[in-house]
């Protein structure tokens, strides 16, 4: 039948993750339908899923230049294990290079638009490069990850980058993962052992409490309860819809 995304999204809704991503696989072009990954415990699930549906696996990570040596362990871990290749962004030299001239390497530490710009030159304007060309932007976002991110669709459209986004973990708690990841024995960031719930550059992430929001050890310096890079947070928002385009499930 005809529908829209609020539509397909009710559908999508009481599928399994499998289900889900069968459901993808058939409705869009497998050339156009990538997964981004930082290596985090999440992206690691997806990947190893769709391994073993015997799906296409395109698969693209940022490299920001500022990344655990834990993060690089488990990307050649990766390789090694599922035999796949992975397409690599960084960011351009050049807006590296006028960003810290004058402020310095650590210049986020000391003003949030700082922090915001380093976020924008490092990881949003490769995203972008890695997006174009790309129907399907494959994350995995959940719910309970944090207070921004707890009304997230399974698809929605990016306007910031011009592509459906699909998250089809969004409705695993955090014990769904770590349950799949044992028992499928799926390589993970050795720094979540060390206490670090949620894992980016070097200098911004720190391990956390058992009693703290997970996100709290992300930018823990700054003041308020939003705590994203940019890449999933446009205009207020983790997400935006796009309604107006008809789809048949």
């Amino acid at each position: 039948m005809d529908c829209n995304l609020e539509e397909i999204n009710s559908h999508l809704e009481y599928k399994t993750t499998t289900e889900m991503l069968q459901w993808c696989y058939s409705f869009f072009e497998k050339k156009k339908i990538t997964l981004s990954t930082s290596f985090g415990s999440e992206g690691m699930i997806l990947l190893d899923m769709l391994v073993r549906l015997g799906m296409e696996v395109k698969v693209f990570t940022i490299d920001t230049g500022r990344n655990f040596n834990e993060t690089y362990t488990i990307w050649q871990e990766v390789i090694e294990k599922y035999k796949i290749t992975i397409d690599v962004y960084s960011p351009d030299p050049d807006d590296v290079s006028g960003l810290i001239k004058g402020k310095g390497p650590n210049l986020f530490y000391k003003d949030k638009s700082d922090r915001k710009a380093c976020c924008y030159i490092r990881k949003v304007k490769p995203l972008k490069r890695a997006l174009a060309g790309t129907d399907i932007w494959m994350s995995g976002l959940r719910r309970n990850q944090s207070v921004d991110r707890h009304d997230i669709d399974i698809l929605s459209f990016s306007e910031e980058y011009k592509v459906y986004k699909f998250c089809p973990l969004a409705k695993w708690s955090e014990a769904n993962v770590w349950e799949y990841i044992r028992n499928n024995n799926v390589p993970y960031n050795k720094l979540y052992d060390l206490g670090y719930p949620t894992i980016g550059c070097q200098p911004c992430s720190r391990p956390v409490r058992p009693a703290e929001d997970i996100r709290s050890g992300r930018w823990w310096w700054e003041d308020g309860q939003v705590k994203e890079c940019g890449i999933h947070f446009e205009d207020g928002k983790v997400v935006s819809k796009k309604d107006d385009l008809n789809w048949s499930i």
